[in-house]
């Protein structure tokens, strides 16, 4: 596995390997002493706890780190306590833990060491997490290092506001998208809504089949409000927060008097991503008697914006981008923003202060 992993960087023309481990205390034996760029690391891996590694990396010698993990249930748990211990991104490993068949994800794989490179280490610290699961031990480790330095640019945008007459007594509903970051960012913000909340939430996270679950699971344990994995045909109800599951974007149907869930796995991926923020936004967009807070927070790309320019055109809308002070990468915010359709740009940790002063 580490062979196969540093094989896909030899013809790279700025990314050199430059060490692998076997295990999670030689790893961080070779961190101090290579000091790479970035860190790719299975979620399985001997004689360290994957997490408590991953942990000791980000407090003592923070660097980037990509994931590898299994399709399994206990691999996506222990993914989503990686992206909350600082973990930049993680990919699906194809054939389980020893994945002969790594080269599907090379690509993917390589995109995001790519991405890794350019986001700022203070971004990725810990911040404030309380982790108090027993966790599996983790299995390789592949010590990557970039010979070319690609700084970012981030571009300020002053949003033109365009809040409409907002009547707090009408039915609303809140639309959250994010992607790369994203599972740390909803924290923040999930985690400090109140439980009587006066409307349902429905999420788009960018993220594989079957890893959608366990985030929903972990937020709803953390959570006062009920986090769940959206599921086709519910009825949607306040207080409550719906995840799309990987695979499938995420609608709305009015039946009768109430809402319900539709998820579609046939509409093909938008902008390479199934589900869509852009979709969710759409589709919500027909019902012009609820009123929207859409939310668009860290993520590479632009899902989102032009989902927000058709929620626009349909009623009132409130839209709150996070801050690239905040962002892990600003992408999706910053497309957002460059709508001019934006009129709330605030810090993750003010996002769920910002929803709440619409709603109440």
């Amino acid at each position: 596995m580490r062979k196969v992993i540093s094989d896909f960087f030899k013809d790279h023309p700025s990314i050199e390997v430059i060490g692998t481990a076997r295990n999670g205390k030689e790893a961080i034996k070779k961190i101090g002493e290579l000091k790479p760029d970035v860190v790719t690391m299975d979620v399985e891996m001997p004689e360290l706890s994957g997490i408590e590694t991953l942990k000791w990396i980000m407090e003592n010698t923070p660097v980037p780190v990509v994931m590898l993990s299994s399709f399994t249930e206990n691999g996506a748990q222990q993914t989503m306590l990686a992206m909350e211990y600082g973990a930049v991104d993680f990919v699906t490993k194809p054939g389980g833990t020893i994945s002969l068949d790594l080269h599907k994800v090379k690509d993917e794989l390589i995109h995001k060491v790519e991405l890794a490179l350019k986001i700022p280490i203070e971004k990725l610290r810990k911040h404030g997490s309380n982790i108090n699961q027993s966790v599996k031990t983790l299995q390789h480790d592949s010590t990557i290092h970039l010979k070319e330095k690609d700084m970012i640019t981030e571009t300020k945008t002053t949003p033109k506001f365009q809040i409409k007459k907002w009547n707090k007594a009408s039915d609303k509903i809140v639309l959250i998208g994010t992607s790369t970051g994203g599972p740390r960012a909803l924290q923040h913000v999930i985690t400090k809504l109140p439980e009587s909340i006066s409307a349902p939430i429905l999420i788009v996270q960018h993220m594989p089949p079957g890893f959608t679950k366990s985030l929903a699971e972990r937020l709803n344990h953390i959570s006062k409000i009920r986090v769940k994995e959206a599921e086709h045909g519910e009825v949607i109800e306040s207080g409550t927060a719906y995840i799309a599951p990987g695979g499938f974007h995420i609608k709305m149907k009015k039946n009768g008097h109430h809402y319900e869930i539709v998820l579609d796995d046939k509409e093909p991926p938008r902008s390479g991503h199934r589900p869509s923020v852009d979709v969710m936004f759409e589709s919500v967009g027909q019902y012009a008697e609820l009123d929207k807070i859409a939310v668009i927070m860290t993520g590479m790309g632009n899902d989102g914006s032009k989902g927000l320019m058709a929620l626009k055109e349909s009623g009132n809308v409130i839209a709150i981008a996070e801050s690239a002070e905040t962002c892990i990468v600003f992408g999706m915010p910053k497309a957002a923003i460059e709508t001019k359709l934006v009129d709330e740009v605030v810090n993750v940790d003010k996002i769920a202060e910002t929803i709440m002063k619409y709603l109440v």
